[in-house]
């Protein structure tokens, strides 16, 4: 077996390092850091969707009292 160079023993060190750090990045089958953005993206994106609902319906809410208001004050 031959010696490696070092350039090669560069590139074996290198390639270990980016293991690892691709590890940390996706998971080692539990997730990573990827894995955790996209639940919280989740997480937000629901909360912005229940605040739109909300706002949707109080807005309905002051239309039908803008309307109960203006028909009170026509009689």
């Amino acid at each position: 077996m031959r010696m490696m160079n070092e350039f090669e023993a560069q590139v074996l060190s290198d390639l270990s390092v980016l293991k690892t750090q691709m590890t940390g990045l996706m998971g080692d089958g539990n997730g990573g850091r990827i894995a955790d953005l996209e639940r919280r993206m989740e997480w937000h994106e629901q909360n912005w969707q229940r605040a739109k609902g909300f706002m949707v319906a109080v807005s309905v809410l002051f239309a039908v009292i803008e309307v109960a208001v203006e028909a009170m004050h026509r009689h």
